[in-house]
């Protein structure tokens, strides 16, 4: 037998991002409660809107399913002893599972004997379970930021104002933060009031009848028409960020979608600012016409009373018109002077305590374009475009626009360096030195905005790196790792050919006699390595082996664009026949090679077959040389390798490599380790699995 299980949490509004987590949290922590509790269930449904968290469980077992089961104990020779009388160790044994010393059981598994305690427990009804259970579930609740309130003790993110629980029609008396469940919720806080969920199968139609849609995803839907139904009306196109968009989601039980104006004139602002100031602020939702220019009108999406949607859109045209008029009069401001006079400003504020100010970054961040610019030794336009970049990058982070607007950072740089007459090139440099922003995020356009991107996110790493507060586990509060992932991105997908090593070092050069007591080369080995391991993770996302990468970056790692193009040459030669006959050649002088034989032999106490080897070997070094360092061609120079298979069987079938003779012995292995040096030129091929 079964029935459908209702837990709702009536709460006061819950923000948005934290209630689409907690709807989450809640189906999995319930499956999980669920299934330990030993209570079998149709499916589980989670529910969020801003007053409320509610879980549906269909066809929940009125009983538990009975235990049996066999549980090991202590040894034998610890549970009993020489005279066979039961020790501490058995007796407790037996206390813990509610039996007899007598009722234990011997079995001999796992190389020896124990004893075995055999455990029935009849399931007991899930309404002696459920109440216990549920208020679990929702103390269990993980939020970022919770709160008590009244003169409880009880946590959670906003005060808990009723509770429902119905098992079928059967009220669960929950208790929770001093609320016991029942059966009445609350609908709409305007539209809808006090209903009664006459049964859990109900809960979704009660609340439509108090004005409220439970499931987030039919208001999306529902809001995601209207808003282009109301577009299509005007013969717009509405302008929809999904961030804004799943926002508005879960601040809305029963959505209103309608048409706001503000005055045309604002439309002089820049875009950007107009749109940040209807999304980000007052999440409205902007409007275009056919040919993607912006309209003076707004959508927007309310919770109150439908009837009145006209004094509603008034409310909101007068906070818009407050908006733009505040930002108009901030790009106002900023105009009045050219971009290049707020760079004076940055060293007034603080980029970190311990690594000095914004004007100060600037400084070394123009230092270190300079010096990746001769690295990469870009074009004197390049070049020049790069440094000019690098100076104005942060000069926008101290308008009144970005002081007001924190998300157009570089944005609004952009915008003013074209209004003060800047190269087009340094513009969008400026807006570009921020990407890529995250994972899949498009890189900047020009060279000149891929070296000063790098070079902020350069400067950051390292100055992190110098003051000891590198990235610890999962916490990496600079989000160095995604800045490392963003350099090596545009390294090796942007074409921007830099040697890490070389680049670290130029970084820290800008940090000489900034940090105290600085151990340039500690600091310098840990920014590799944590390089190293953005890098090896990205190549196994990229569908290459552990080993394989392990193999290469134990030897090329410095230049990562190289690295990616060693390992995918090295994963294709590997899986070939010739790469089969290159593993065995290698495995074969991998064995008895040794270090202290160095790898100069002596060629005239060769016999035929050692000296045909030796020949192969200086031949192959030549052709590998001129293979990987001048065409880069690594399949080529894994073939030339693969092709000494035949000299190192032949070595090997008609040489005696431990002779007798010491001087003997010691030349061939020599030998191999000059023959090993080869291999080890490319990857470390001991590194291998299999």
């Amino acid at each position: 037998m079964s029935r459908d299980l209702l837990l709702e949490i009536g709460v006061e509004e819950v923000p948005s991002a934290p209630l689409y987590d907690a709807v989450t949290q809640l189906k999995t922590r319930a499956e999980a409660a669920f299934d330990n509790a030993r209570l079998s269930y149709g499916e589980i449904s989670s529910y969020g809107s801003p007053r409320r968290l509610a879980l549906l469980v269909t066809e929940l077992a009125e009983r538990q399913t009975d235990l049996s089961m066999k549980v090991k104990g202590p040894a034998v020779a610890a549970a009993f002893d020489a005279d066979g009388n039961p020790t501490k160790a058995a007796e407790g044994f037996a206390r813990s599972r509610g039996l007899a010393v007598t009722d234990l059981v011997r079995e001999s598994t796992d190389g020896g004997e124990y004893v075995f305690a055999q455990v029935e427990e009849v399931g007991k009804p899930a309404e002696e379970i459920l109440p216990e259970l549920l208020a679990a579930l929702i103390g269990d609740l993980d939020w970022a930021k919770s709160m008590k309130w009244a003169s409880g003790s009880v946590r959670f993110i906003r005060p808990v104002r009723w509770l429902v629980a119905l098992f079928g029609s059967i009220v669960v008396p929950v208790n929770f933060a001093g609320i016991v469940a029942g059966r009445s919720t609350l609908g709409h806080r305007i539209l809808g009031g006090e209903a009664a969920v006459p049964y859990a199968g109900a809960y979704i139609e009660t609340l439509r009848d108090a004005y409220v849609i439970a499931d987030a995803a039919e208001r999306a839907g529902l809001i995601r028409a209207e808003l282009d139904r109301a577009a299509a009306a005007l013969g717009a196109r509405a302008v929809v960020p999904e961030k804004t968009f799943a926002e508005v989601v879960n601040l809305v039980e029963w959505p209103t979608v309608a048409v706001g104006r503000f005055d045309e004139a604002f439309l002089s602002v820049p875009r950007e600012i107009v749109e940040e100031a209807m999304e980000s602020h007052q999440r409205y939702f902007p409007l275009e016409s056919a040919d993607g220019t912006l309209l003076p009108r707004f959508l927007v999406v309310h919770n109150g009373d439908p009837a009145r949607t006209g004094p509603i859109v008034e409310g909101h045209e007068r906070v818009i018109r407050a908006r733009l008029a505040d930002a108009a009069f901030f790009y106002a401001e900023d105009l009045a002077r050219p971009l290049e006079a707020y760079v004076e400003d940055l060293d007034r504020i603080v980029f970190h305590e311990k690594l000095g100010s914004l004007g100060a970054k600037v400084v070394r961040i123009e230092a270190l374009v300079k010096a990746l610019c001769d690295q990469v030794d870009a074009p004197a336009d390049d070049a020049a475009y790069a440094l000019r970049s690098a100076h104005l990058a942060k000069a926008d982070l101290v308008t009144h626009a970005v002081v007001e607007f924190t998300s157009l950072q570089g944005v609004m740089g952009f915008r003013y360096a074209e209004a003060a007459g800047e190269s087009p090139v340094v513009a969008e440099a400026i807006v570009d030195h921020y990407r890529p922003r995250f994972a899949g995020d498009a890189l900047p356009h020009s060279l000149a905005g891929k070296l000063v991107s790098i070079a902020d996110k350069l400067d950051t790493i390292v100055g992190i790196f110098a003051i000891g507060q590198g990235p610890t586990g999962s916490a990496d509060p600079y989000a160095l790792r995604r800045s490392a992932i963003g350099i090596l991105t545009m390294i090796i997908d942007g074409d921007v050919r830099l040697q890490l090593d070389e680049s670290i070092s130029a970084a820290l050069a800008g940090y000489a006699g900034a940090v105290p007591d600085l151990d340039a080369n500690a600091t310098g080995a840990a920014a590799k390595t944590f390089f190293d391991g953005r890098l090896a993770v990205m190549l196994r996302d990229r569908g290459f082996e552990y080993d394989e990468i392990e193999a290469v970056m134990q030897v090329a790692s410095a230049d990562p664009a190289d690295t990616v193009h060693r390992v995918s040459a090295f994963a294709g030669f590997r899986r070939s026949d010739a790469g089969a006959d290159l593993s065995v050649a290698f495995k074969r002088v991998a064995n008895l090679a040794d270090p202290a034989a160095g790898e100069s032999p002596d060629h005239t106490i060769m016999g035929e077959e050692e000296a045909a080897l030796a020949d192969a070997v200086e031949i192959t070094y030549e052709r590998v040389g001129a293979l990987m360092a001048v065409d880069r061609d690594y399949e080529g120079a894994l073939a030339a390798l693969a092709d000494l298979r035949g000299p190192v069987d032949s070595f090997f079938e008609r040489v005696l490599v431990m002779d007798p003779d010491e001087t003997l012995r010691t030349n061939r292995l020599a030998l191999l380790n000059r023959l090993q040096g080869l291999f080890a030129d490319f990857a470390d091929f001991g590194k291998l699995a299999g």
